[in-house]
């Protein structure tokens, strides 16, 4: 958004709600995840219809795989 000019940040925005107790008594932490950077040779014609639907195609592509696994999981090996 920044790079298309859509990102407006105002230091004098006005604060929000105060959540209160109610909205966090379920809150529970979630340790973030690191991720594993990795060289992959893809298909040519794979790599190209992500990329044909735009920007964000990694992100796409990793979400393919994570509910590949997912569906897998527990399968036997």
């Amino acid at each position: 958004m920044k790079d298309e000019g859509d990102f407006y940040d105002s230091h004098n925005a006005p604060d929000g709600p105060e959540l209160g107790p109610d909205f966090w008594a379920n809150a529970v932490w979630v340790e973030p995840q690191g991720t594993t950077s990795v060289h992959l040779k893809l298909d040519p014609e794979v790599f190209a219809y992500f990329k044909s639907q735009g920007k964000g195609h990694i992100t796409r592509m990793q979400e393919v795989l994570k509910a590949y696994v997912k569906a897998h999981q527990g399968h036997g090996k």
